[in-house]
């Protein structure tokens, strides 16, 4: 049974919404700064904030067609009665008598049977997805998008082992599992705290999609590997590719922020590895990466990307980003790519990754590389974990592998 709704709680609500929908930040970094300046709003108020603003953005598209995606009270109101399923006399206190009578004819109103309805997905996304996905294959990515992503979490290893993390986690009552794929991931049931437990404060896990963990698994860094992360951001594919050397080797954590590669710093120290370097970059033609040049055993370019991937735990940038914007990405992956495979040395491996699920930035990029570097060849995906052991691509999807929407590929560069 739904809790009902206060009138306190539904203005606090649409006060954060207000600021979601100008689509200028990400959503969980706008309610972040909400609730920090909002201190007295308890924890029951914020989890019905939270899960009513991402409702919202998942369901969208079932909602615009009542009203625009920028009229936070209405989407607020439509988002209880038509997918939430209240009643008007649950909703009548929140209204005016105007937004009554209107909720009263939008009440009984189908909705257009268009794609976009029926997937959640803006048509300038479904455009690009027609060219490699059918109707049927369309509405099921769509579909998957909608559902919140599990909570997984990366057992590092390198300190402790993934059963005795899992026992102590069961011991406290937590509903977890082994993740099906990633052989040193943990799936949660729910949304517990997990960063005030001692497990987190000693660097026994991390936070991290069991897709992303999947890459570190297809890079397959060898203990004393010169390994670069030409993208690293906050750390957390360094961190596993540190953990599967057993702390021998080097890796080199390459950002152009500063305050991502600050936050690399924590997790390190937590973290116990020792064969990490962050280094911050101004751009990807740095003196500090040409001086690596034919150096490298292997290389991770996990680009920026559009993040398409990540729509269940980011339904926002389905409006933050643009056809446009995707046009600007696919320049940025090109640049990066190129200087990143400088860095090889002969024998060595390059990988593309990112958390996209557009063609343009994924096959056609891998297309573009291949026909511009006859020096490097690409390779066969050899992943029994995912039942993956031919093909030049992985390609993790919410529907299929339970994951975000994870691509990969990687090449050899030819011996001299």
């Amino acid at each position: 049974m739904t809790s009902p709704i206060h009138l306190n709680q539904f203005q606090a609500l649409i006060d954060a919404l207000n600021e979601v929908l100008t689509f200028v930040r990400p959503a969980d970094a706008v309610l972040r700064q909400f609730f920090r300046e909002q201190s007295k709003i308890g924890g029951h108020d914020r989890r019905y904030i939270v899960e009513t603003v991402y409702g919202v953005l998942r369901h969208a598209e079932s909602l615009t067609p009542f009203a625009p995606l920028h009229a936070a009270r209405r989407l607020a109101l439509l988002f209880h009665m038509k997918i939430e399923g209240r009643s008007l006399r649950d909703l009548e206190k929140l209204c005016s008598e105007e937004e009554l009578r209107w909720l009263k004819e939008v009440k009984a109103a189908g909705l257009p049977p268009s794609l976009s309805v029926q997937t959640g997905l803006p048509e300038w996304v479904l455009e690009k997805l027609k060219p490699i996905y059918n109707e049927q294959d369309l509405l099921t990515l769509g579909r998957s998008m909608m559902h919140e992503a599990p909570l997984d979490i990366r057992v590092n290893t390198f300190l402790v082992s993934r059963e005795d993390v899992l026992n102590e986690l069961l011991g406290m009552g937590l509903k977890v599992s082994v993740t099906p794929h990633s052989p040193f991931g943990l799936r949660l049931e729910g949304r517990p705290s997990l960063q005030d437990l001692i497990l987190f404060k000693k660097g026994y896990f991390e936070i991290q999609d069991e897709g992303s963990q999947l890459l570190g698994v297809m890079l397959a860094p060898k203990r004393r590997d010169l390994v670069i992360d030409f993208c690293a951001g906050a750390g957390g594919k360094t961190l596993l590719i540190a953990t599967l050397m057993q702390n021998l080797g080097r890796v080199y954590a390459f950002d152009v922020s500063a305050k991502r590669l600050d936050q690399l710093k924590p997790r390190l120290k937590r973290s116990g590895l020792s064969n990490i370097m962050p280094v911050l970059i101004e751009n990807e033609r740095d003196q500090r990466v040409k001086r690596l040049r034919g150096k490298a055993d292997r290389v991770l370019v996990d680009a920026p990307c559009s993040g398409l991937g990540t729509l269940r735990r980011n339904p926002d940038l389905k409006y933050r980003q643009s056809a446009e914007g995707i046009d600007e990405l696919v320049v940025k992956q090109r640049a990066i790519l190129e200087s990143a495979a400088q860095c090889v040395k002969p024998g060595g491996l390059l990988m593309y990754a990112t958390c996209s699920i557009l063609p343009e930035e994924n096959e056609g990029q891998v297309q573009w590389f291949s026909e511009k570097h006859q020096d490097f060849e690409l390779t066969e995906v050899n992943l029994p974990e995912l039942g993956m052991t031919s093909g030049h691509f992985l390609q993790c999807l919410p529907h299929q592998q339970g994951t975000d929407g994870f691509f990969a590929a990687m090449w050899q560069r030819k011996m001299n």
